[in-house]
C-alpha cells in the first residue's frame, strides 16, 4: 500500500523513532515504505515521514545511474562510527519538496541495523549511499536536512518553508 508522504510543518517529522521489535509486522512495514518511495521517485525514505515513529528506513539508488544500484530496508539502524572527511552534497528531502541545499556530511560510516529478515548486520558505507543512510538516520532522530544549514542559508529558503507549511496544513 502506497503511504502518504508527510511533509515539513507537521510535528511528526520532529519526533524520534522507537525500536522495531520481532513482533511488529516489519516485512508488511517495509512492502509499504519501498511502495512508496518507488512511487515518490525518491532515494530515501524513513518512517516518520510516513507517519510512523519507528526506527526503520528504506533506500532506492536504482533512480540514479552513477552509484550501485541498492534497494534494502534498515531497522534499528545504529551508526557506529563516522568518518572524518566531510563532504558537501546537494541533497533534498520528499517531505521538504521543491528545496535542495548543500549539507556537510560524512562521506564514510560505519552502520549496524536489522536486515529484512531481522538478523543483525554491519557493513562500512561510502559515498552516496553513505549520505543516504545519514539523512535518513537523521529523520529518525527528528532532525531535518535543513537543520545542518547555516543561519545565512535558513534565512533564505524561509519563505519557501513556509509556503510548504502553509500548504500541508490545509
Amino acid at each position: 500500500m502506497i503511504l502518504p508522504i508527510i511533509k515539513y510543518g507537521s510535528s511528526l517529522l520532529r519526533k524520534k523513532g522507537f525500536d522495531i521489535d520481532a513482533g511488529d509486522d516489519f516485512t508488511e512495514m517495509s512492502v509499504n515504505m519501498a511502495l512508496t518511495l518507488k512511487n515518490a521517485e525518491g532515494i530515501g525514505l524513513a518512517g516518520p515521514q510516513v507517519g510512523m515513529l519507528k526506527n526503520l528506513f528504506v533506500i532506492d539508488t536504482t533512480p540514479i545511474k552513477e552509484v550501485e544500484p541498492i534497494e534494502k530496508v534498515f531497522f534499528n539502524p545504529i551508526i557506529i562510527h563516522y568518518s572524518e572527511v566531510l563532504v558537501y552534497y546537494n541533497e533534498g528531502c520528499l517531505s521538504i519538496p521543491g528545496i535542495n541545499e548543500d549539507v556537510l556530511r560524512s562521506d564514510k560510516t560505519e552502520v549496524r541495523y536489522r536486515n529484512e529478515k531481522f538478523d543483525w548486520q554491519e557493513e562500512v558505507l561510502e559515498g552516496l549511499i553513505a549520505r543516504i543512510f545519514q539523512h535518513e538516520f537523521d529523520h529518525l532522530q527528528g532532525i531535518l536536512f535543513i537543520d545542518k544549514l547555516s543561519p545565512l542559508r535558513k534565512k533564505l529558503i524561509k519563505n519557501k518553508l513556509r509556503e510548504i507549511r502553509s500548504s500541508h496544513s490545509k
